[in-house]
This record gives structure tokens, sequence and C-alpha cells, in this order.
């Protein structure tokens, strides 16, 4: 619990707050202390959205009373310590369609609580196929799947642990937190204890200003929030989300990823989380494990030793200079192709760094770079 106090008291010396929010509410969920629970949601109500705006007077109010929450937080001893637990296990398990010819290649993974995997690659390539698979929507024509919350699992028990979260979320009706009440009961959850868990994803989630609000009355983004609300409150074991970012902003999207990313690591009610995103830099940063799927295969996979090692290096800049200019600079050590208003050079020769030095020494103005030596996206062509 230290390490999660002194967390929480950096985001809130560096005027994180809306951060220092959603960890506060996170630390005293994993306490099970019901009294502690509600003192949490009474203060994110407090401070609301101005936990957004990082307002010099308000600094001093949001320590003051997160400082309170956390003392209490500090005095508590907790016996639950983090697990990585098997959920699922996947071992090459295909899928073939009649009509159109697609084919999911065999493909195996394994998923543990506390654990994120990413599902990259482009659209029409197997991801959806992929998931709706894990989640015992469609049946796989080889392999298998093993869920260890059941030896012997149906649809129903599957239904009931693993979630699936669809790209486009399907439509509800009523208000908002009416229908998140009603999921809370499914999981017998009712009277006192209902209220609290919806009042803590409201505030989680940052929802409580749409709670009394319709599906048509609120965006894309927050009917996603909605239904992973909805879906947490079930308590599943498996979190499964088909492009999660899709309908979401910039901002909201990196708050997404952040809040999966501790979701998953929750002492309360630990998750394991399969998401599938095109936000590859911003998947890699969370996940644990990356998939990679083109044209129905599995072509890479962070766990896999069969991976290809990439021995060049492979940046990318935003400049206005042009191709040749470059390659004069570099000594034509470099190979430079052009895509999307990027600049992409790979070398066997330079490093990064060296690469970086000799454009910058020749007042090469470059107002982007990025380092994907490393990352899926040069997987892409």
């Amino acid at each position: 619990m230290k390490n999660r106090v002194e967390e929480i008291r950096t985001f809130i010396e560096y005027k994180d707050f809306d951060l220092a929010r959603r960890r506060l509410l996170d630390a005293c969920l994993d306490t099970r202390k019901e009294s502690l629970i509600q003192q949490s949601i009474n203060f994110s109500k407090q401070v609301g959205n101005k936990a957004e705006q990082n307002l010099a007077n308000f600094s001093d109010k949001f320590q003051d009373g997160a400082e309170q929450i956390l003392q209490q937080f500090s005095s508590l001893s907790s016996s639950v310590i983090h697990t990585n637990e098997q959920v699922i296990s996947a071992n090459k398990i295909s899928k073939s369609y009649t009509v159109g010819g697609f084919n999911l290649q065999a493909l195996s993974l394994k998923a543990y609580t506390n654990k994120i995997i990413g599902v990259v690659g482009e659209n029409g390539h197997g991801k959806t196929t992929l998931l709706r698979c894990l989640a015992g929507q469609l049946q796989i024509n080889e392999g298998s799947i093993d869920y260890y919350f059941d030896p012997k699992p149906d649809y129903f028990s599957i239904k009931q642990k693993v979630a699936f979260i669809p790209q486009r979320i399907p439509k509800w009706y009523g208000k908002l937190k009416d229908n998140l009440h009603f999921s809370a009961s499914i999981t017998g959850n009712y009277s006192k204890e209902n209220n609290l868990m919806v009042d803590f994803m409201l505030e989680r989630l940052s929802l409580t200003s749409y709670a009394n609000l319709t599906w048509s009355q609120i965006s894309s983004g927050y009917r996603t929030r909605f239904e992973i609300a909805r879906v947490l409150l079930q308590k599943p074991t498996l979190l499964i989300l088909d492009e999660p970012l899709a309908n979401l902003d910039i901002n909201a999207q990196q708050t997404m990823l952040i809040d999966f990313k501790y979701l998953a690591k929750s002492i309360y009610y630990p998750l394991s989380i399969i998401l599938s995103s095109q936000q590859l830099h911003e998947v890699e940063k969370v996940a644990d494990e990356i998939l990679f799927i083109k044209n129905g295969n599995c072509i890479f996979q962070t766990t896999c030793s069969n991976n290809v090692t990439h021995k060049e290096v492979v940046i990318e800049i935003e400049t206005n200079a042009n191709r040749d200019t470059i390659l004069q600079i570099l000594e034509n050590n470099v190979q430079v192709s052009y895509n999307g208003g990027y600049y992409t050079i790979t070398s066997n020769q330079l490093t990064a760094n060296v690469i970086m030095e000799k454009l910058l020494a020749q007042q090469i103005a470059i107002t982007y770079f990025r380092d994907i030596t490393n990352s899926t996206k040069r997987l892409f062509s």
C-alpha cells in the first residue's frame, strides 16, 4: 500500500488531479471497506470536473481532501496480493468462413489476470474473428480453448465470466444509471451494495453527469464507457474489447488505456484483458503481450520464440527536407521511404541516435520523431 500512496501523492504534486482522483477510487475499492469506498466516491463527486482543470486555487483543497483518505488507507493492511492466475488458453485454434473464403490460421495464446494482451493489425485481417472465438461467440474449426474458471464450460457459463464489448455498442433503453443498477443486480448485488458499486463505477469512469441520460443523449465515446461500466459490474474474469478506442478522442484514448492498465491490476477484482486496436504505439505502452495478425495469420507474438529478429534500425520522422537531402546527409547508409507525411528511415549501419545527430547537425528541422525498431508498426506494409 505504501507504493500506492506515494504514487497518488506524486500525481497530486504534479497537479495530475484527475488521475489522482481515479487512482484514489481504485485504492479505496481494493480495501473492500465500504465506508472508505463511500468516502472516496463523495470526494470524487466534490472535486468533479475541477480535477481536470489544474486550477492553482484548487490544488490545496484537493490535496487536503485526498490526504485525509490516504491516511485512512495507509492504516489498513491488505492480505490480498497480486497473483497472475491463468484464465484462458487457446491452443492452435483456427476459424474458416464458407462465404468469402477468409481463414484464421492456427493461433495460440494464454491470458492471465493482471495482464493485458493487445491484438493489432489492419482491418479485415482477423482480429474480430479471434476475439469472438475467445468469447465463445464463434465456433472454432480446429484446436481447443480451455477456460480455467470452468472445466466443462457451455455458452452460458462462458458468457457469465467472459465479457465481450464490440466496437458498435448495442442500443440500450431507459436511463444510463438504471441499466447499471440492473447489471449489478445480476451478480446478486442488491440495495446498499448495489448503490455503492453503481456510484463507484459512475465516478470511476466519469459518467456521473450522464447518469440520468438515455442512449440518444450521449456520444458514442460515452456509450463505450457505459458498456465498460455495465460489464464490470457483472464481475467478469476476462474482458475482451474490440476496438474500444475507435470512438474516443485522443485525450480520452490515453485516459482509457491507463484505466485498462489499472483495472487489470486491481487487487479487489483482478481482470485479464484482451483488446484490439489500430492505435499501435499507445497499445504497446500498456499491453504485456502483443499479437500482430495479417491475412488471418499471427505473424508476430511477443511471447513467441520464433519471431524474426530485426537487426536494422527503423525510425519515423516528419520534416520539410526532401528525400535526396536526407540520403546525402546520411551518406546513403540508409533506405528512405515516404508514406502519409512521414519518412521511414531504415539502416543496418547507423543507430537511431546517430541518424538524428547527423540530421540535426545539418540544421534539418524535425517536427516528429519515433523509433519503431521494436514496434509492430514496422510490420504494416
